[in-house]
């Protein structure tokens, strides 16, 4: 699950999230590249292989998607030469990222700001923060003297990688998805078949899970199922037409394929025939999903919505 997470967030930014096309990024590592934009000397310059394009570091393409610059940091910030220095202030600007995102509404208490260091300039963060050499911070998962937690290799990869993608999940949700208009999306109650099953509030507060935005999403999931199922699937040749359900979350509600299809054809009707009717609309067995999940992706292919889709 988490690796499918991954692929996706990484399809989307390496599409959407720069202003100037696509620009392929790897997690953590493009992304912990990027965000180190070294000061170098004449001397230093001979050696270095790759020079980041400003226009395509992370801070660029959080400008973009918030609008305006993180406070105190400019887009294209350098750093000092010094292995010392540049930690701090790494983990300076790493520190003030983690706060304007929670200022925001993102949920990363989770995520501590050394991990979206790179691993030498994390090794230099804990013998700094330790006083141990990085030749005696071998064992995973051992806590030093001062309290803080030393991480093997290997495992502060792990975590650099599931920090980096969270904090990727995070921007999106500040700043993607509150663009979602709740003006598009009428009140399901003013449907007469949606009258009688529980409604979902689009409040700030009516939810610790999903934001308002989120909210609103699921709304208009509901709406147009419940409007669809019954013109997608009435000459259904696989189970009928699929019994009225209440979407409430965006992983186990959409398995079966029917809601994310009867989505496509509120836009693409001309899908119907050609590839929906075919779903099992009462699937119970994992070929009958994966059944569903096939028919789906060549629906989206058909229009050419293809952004890497897997089954």
């Amino acid at each position: 699950f988490f690796q499918k997470t991954l692929t996706a967030v990484k399809t989307w930014f390496t599409l959407f999230g720069w202003s100037k096309g696509q620009n392929p990024i790897s997690i953590p590592y493009s992304l912990r590249r990027d965000v180190c934009i070294v000061q170098l000397t004449v001397a230093q310059e001979k050696n270095f292989i790759r020079k980041l394009d400003k226009d395509k570091g992370f801070y660029e393409m959080l400008l973009r998607l918030n609008g305006e610059p993180l406070p105190g940091i400019a887009a294209s910030q350098s750093l000092p030469t010094n292995p010392v220095e540049r930690m701090f202030q790494l983990h300076w600007q790493h520190s003030e990222l983690l706060s304007f995102l929670k200022s925001r509404g993102a949920c990363l208490s989770h995520v501590m700001p050394e991990f979206l260091l790179a691993p030498e300039d994390y090794k230099i963060w804990a013998e700094v923060n330790t006083g141990l050499k990085v030749g005696s911070m071998r064992s995973s998962g051992k806590l030093s003297d001062k309290s803080i937690f030393i991480l093997e290799d290997s495992t502060f990869e792990t975590m650099s990688k599931r920090a980096w993608t969270d904090v990727l999940l995070q921007i999106y949700k500040v700043f993607v998805l509150p663009r979602v208009s709740s003006r598009i999306v009428p009140d399901p109650s003013s449907l007469e078949s949606l009258q009688n099953m529980p409604g979902i509030k689009s409040e700030p507060l009516c939810s610790n899970i999903y934001s308002r935005y989120e909210r609103t999403i699921l709304i208009w999931l509901n709406k147009h199922y419940e409007k669809n199922r019954k013109i997608v699937w009435k000459d259904s040749q696989r189970g009928g037409i699929p019994p009225m359900r209440w979407i409430v979350n965006f992983d186990q509600d959409l398995l079966d394929g029917l809601v994310l299809a009867a989505q496509i054809a509120a836009y693409c009707p001309y899908l119907i025939p050609t590839h929906f009717i075919k779903m099992y609309t009462d699937p119970r067995t994992h070929e009958q999903f994966l059944h569903n999940s096939l028919i789906l992706v060549k629906a989206l292919h058909a229009i050419n919505l293809d952004m890497d889709i897997k089954v």
